[in-house]
């Protein structure tokens, strides 16, 4: 029985797809790279980021160029970002659960509660995480650090998101989880995972 949800923020309550789509394309210009299409983003997209990068370069990055890649990302995804709206649904879905319910991401934390609060979804959680050191890797540790500090049984959480790395991140932990395609992997890879993928947000809550 579920008593609590963890929902991702990016590619799943955020639908910010175009503009991570566009902060890649404009990062990766000096490289004369084609032009990435969400599909096309989809089927190079892993955590941790950096291993995404290899995959568009065909090597491995060298000395410093994650972190000016990741830098630079970060300042054109920011811009991009402030057009983009919740995912179809989000406003809804949250506002009728009626267990308590938490936001872990690997967005930056000083980014995130700002913009978490611009929607005035606050209220709506007991707990908003983002990442206070460095971003692009995997989510399991940060998602055990989020779980204890919620002090909830694992066995009781559904853990909503958009990646692969949120059903590892929920199994990791001892949670369930739901795999939404609105974001940024494949439905094949989600498949891949053995959790249910859902098409339509909605439709997630389908599986409480």
């Amino acid at each position: 029985m579920t008593q609590h949800i963890i929902w991702d923020w990016n590619g799943t309550l955020f639908h910010d797809i175009d503009a991570v789509v566009g902060a890649t394309n404009e990062v990766f210009k000096p490289y004369a790279l084609p032009a990435l299409t969400a599909d096309g983003f989809r089927a190079v997209y892993t955590r941790p980021i950096w291993v995404a990068y290899e995959r568009m370069l065909g090597r491995p990055l060298t000395e410093g160029e994650w972190e000016r890649l990741d830098q630079g990302f970060h300042e054109h995804y920011f811009r991009l970002a402030e057009v983009c709206r919740l995912a179809t649904g989000a406003e809804t879905m949250l506002a009728a659960w009626t267990g308590s319910q938490s936001l872990c991401s690997m967005a930056p934390h000083a980014h995130l509660v700002p913009k978490v609060d611009s929607f005035g979804i606050t209220r709506h959680f007991t707990r908003i995480d983002g990442l206070h050191g460095a971003t692009g890797g995997e989510k399991a540790a940060h998602m055990e650090e989020h779980i204890s500090a919620l002090d909830v049984d694992p066995a009781q959480v559904l853990v909503i998101g958009d990646s692969v790395d949120d059903g590892l991140a929920a199994r990791h932990v001892g949670a369930r989880a739901v795999l939404y395609t609105g974001g940024m992997t494949t439905r094949q890879e989600l498949e891949s995972t053995g959790f249910p993928v859902v098409d339509r947000l909605a439709d997630a809550l389908d599986h409480i």
